[in-house]
């Protein structure tokens, strides 16, 4: 037998077992019995809630055909509402909207805990959808249609059991499945491998077979896009988390595209765009990571490389999204970690870029209105201490028209954002964000909490947190964003760097930023809190494990911990273009070096710990946590964990629950940290 075959724990990656629920329960009231009985616990849990209720948010829309959608939770409607108005009405200060389905309803009556996870409407027409419904806020979904006109479900319509699905509408008849068809129909990350053409009427075994792909395979998908009047049917196989085959029907055949394979499609008229994430070595040129390139998609198909670049990063810029209205591309870029946005229109053979102002600094989001119809586009502007702002724009006339203000939830009085840079072991200047006092004493005994995640490309920004303000920023504490690498701060190679075998820098990156803190007098170790989730619990588990001496308290949540098994449960298998392949003996020799729940000793002394997560977590298994928590306990430290019933990988599936776990989790950093 193996080493892990005798693991001890591995019961408790049994997510649905009697047993490996009542031990979580059990560990559930050892630390509500702590954390809610502090004083204050109460009133910041109301607090918290009335924020995330607040019928003064921003709602974000989408516009589909003449009507605005919108999804909204408050305290009358816990699971929320899907709703739609019209472009005049939201325009208001206080919109009338018409409520299209109600899932607090739709719940009691059906008797299932649904939690909402978007829907598919039809683009021919606007008049169906395709409803994404997730039991507890897992990622697994059931797909029922649903009639936009009589507000109602078709109950001989297209309908999928609960399964991790993609289905994209052909035509009011017509729709691409990739789902759990039966014995090997899922690929080994747990996503569909076969597409298939399903009619309606037609029983889902009998739809006609279009694609498949392998086991190994992380994923494959069929969409329909539509973009300023063209359709374009595509299939994407996703042959790891970073790499990907794509397929676009021309008549009764599917035709590749020749490309990186680790470019992303997109199209923008009758173009085609390119995002690269390594560079390209054409016959004529080398097109950098992270560039953006267009060319006439006819032309491209048949074999022409005419590429115009739209945008190439700099040393310390990077691309962060692009959206376009009927003419214009918007590109949001990052400077420094900070955004600008660019307008960019073709003009005979020219493209023309044109810098686009946006009202303050900080964090920028732009997107179109609707590609089809007009030049007008939604921006909304925000930071740390600034509620967010929505702003409609018209690329055609140069308008920028403020249309609503989020209130502000904390007091804002006194504080300052800063943003500073930590030197890592090797050399490489590392950015982050400090909010605090503007009269911060630097007498290293600030508490202070930072927040880390450094993997896939994810970028952290600047953003209004009510959470972190009325718990945190309000009572004194320095609130510090790392933007470490491993995340997408810099584009392609900021993240490549700390990749695999070089997940290490990521780790160093974090702990200089700490001990720069320390260095400039801001806290202490004995003051020095710090959090994450997901990829960002797998960093936490590091910090534990390498540098316990740096850190008083650690919110490790949803985590990645054991690296000797992550391939092994539920979408594991996905992350290994990430992390790399733990049954190759010289991966594991590398991966083992980050796998905290083989690192953790009982003769340490580690900071104290609060280990969150979720039964109904089917992205990172729970066991991950259990596993962690049951061995530091055997061991002697003390921590304390809490298993959310239900939630999904979000760890909450409403308001009410998340602000449970966010007031326990900030009264465990006051408890700590003071």
């Amino acid at each position: 037998m193996s080493k892990v075959d005798k693991d001890p724990y591995l019961w408790l990656e049994e997510v649905e077992s009697e047993k490996a629920i009542e031990w979580a329960k059990s560990l559930n009231q050892l630390s509500k019995d702590e954390l809610t009985a502090e004083s204050g616990f109460e009133i910041l849990e109301k607090r918290l809630l009335a924020a995330l209720d607040s019928k003064k948010r921003i709602p974000g829309v989408t516009l589909y055909g003449e009507k605005l959608y919108n999804f909204w939770r408050d305290d009358a409607h816990p699971k929320g509402i899907w709703r739609r108005t019209s472009m005049e009405e939201y325009l208001k200060e206080d919109p009338s909207w018409e409520t299209v389905l109600d899932l607090d309803r739709l719940s009691d009556i059906e008797g299932e805990n649904w939690v909402w996870k978007g829907a598919t409407i039809r683009r021919t027409d606007f008049k169906r959808c395709l409803l994404r419904l997730s039991r507890g806020g897992a990622d697994a979904t059931v797909i029922r249609e649903f009639d936009l006109s009589t507000k109602s479900l078709i109950e001989d319509g297209f309908v999928l059991p609960e399964a991790k699905s993609r289905i994209s509408w052909i035509n009011e008849d017509t729709v691409y499945v990739g789902t759990d068809f039966g014995h090997d129909s899922m690929t080994n990350s747990g996503y569909p491998r076969l597409i298939k053409l399903w009619s309606r009427g037609q029983s889902l075994k009998d739809a006609k077979l279009t694609f498949v792909g392998k086991q190994t395979d992380v994923s494959v998908g069929a969409y329909v896009v539509h973009e300023h009047g063209h359709r374009h049917e595509l299939i994407q196989r996703s042959t790891t988390f970073w790499t990907n085959e794509s397929f676009i029907r021309k008549g009764t055949e599917w035709v590749r595209i020749d490309k990186p394979d680790g470019a992303e499609v997109s199209f923008f008229k009758n173009h085609i765009l390119l995002t690269l994430r390594k560079d390209w070595v054409t016959a004529n040129q080398t097109y950098k990571a992270g560039s953006l390139l267009a060319s006439e998609l006819t032309a491209y198909l048949d074999g022409k490389r005419d590429l115009s670049v739209l945008f190439s990063p700099s040393k310390r810029t990077s691309l962060d999204d692009f959206s376009s209205t009927k003419n214009c591309l918007l590109i949001n870029v990052l400077d420094n970690v900070r955004n600008r946005l660019i307008r960019v229109r073709k003009e005979g053979d020219r493209w023309i870029q044109e810098d686009l102002n946006a009202p303050g600094l900080g964090t920028v989001s732009a997107w179109g209105v609707d590609s089809e119809t007009s030049d007008d586009y939604w921006m909304t502007v925000t930071d740390f201490l600034t509620p967010a702002s929505l702003y409609l724009g018209s690329l055609h006339t140069g308008d920028q028209r403020l249309i609503k203000s989020q209130p502000a939830f904390f007091a804002t009085k006194g504080l300052k954002i800063d943003q500073m840079e930590a030197i890592s072991k090797d050399g490489t200047r590392v950015p982050y964000f400090m909010v605090s006092k503007e009269d911060l004493a630097l007498n290293g005994q600030n508490p202070t909490l930072l927040y880390g995640y450094g993997g896939f490309e994810i970028s952290m920004l600047s953003s209004y947190r009510a959470t972190t303000g009325i718990s945190w920023l309000e009572n004194g504490g320095v609130y510090v964003l790392a933007n470490i690498r491993g995340g997408g701060e810099f584009g392609p190679r900021w993240h490549q760097a700390a990749l695999k075998e070089n997940r290490q820098r990521a780790y160093d990156d974090f702990i200089a930023i700490a001990e720069h803190l320390i260095e400039r007098n801001v806290t202490t170790p004995g003051h020095l809190g710090i959090r994450g989730g997901s990829n960002g619990g797998l960093l936490m588990g590091n910090m534990i494990v390498q540098r316990p001496d740096l850190f008083k308290a650690v919110v490790c949540q949803v985590p990645l911990l054991d690296m000797k098994r992550f391939n092994k449960l539920l979408a594991g298998a996905s992350w290994m273009g990430e992390y790399g392949n733990p049954d190759l003996p010289e991966e594991w020799a590398f991966l083992q070096k980050y796998s905290p729940y083989q690192l953790v000793k009982s003769a340490m002394k580690y900071p104290r710990v609060l280990f969150t997560t979720s039964t109904r977590d089917d992205r990172v298994h729970p066991g991950h946590a259990r596993k962690m928590v049951a061995k530091m306990t055997d061991q002697g430290h003390d921590v304390l964990y809490y298993e959310n019933m239900e939630g999904g990988h979000g760890g909450a599936s409403d308001n009410p629950q998340r602000a449970f776990v966010e007031a326990m989790i900030h009264t465990f950093l006051w408890k700590e940290l003071l």
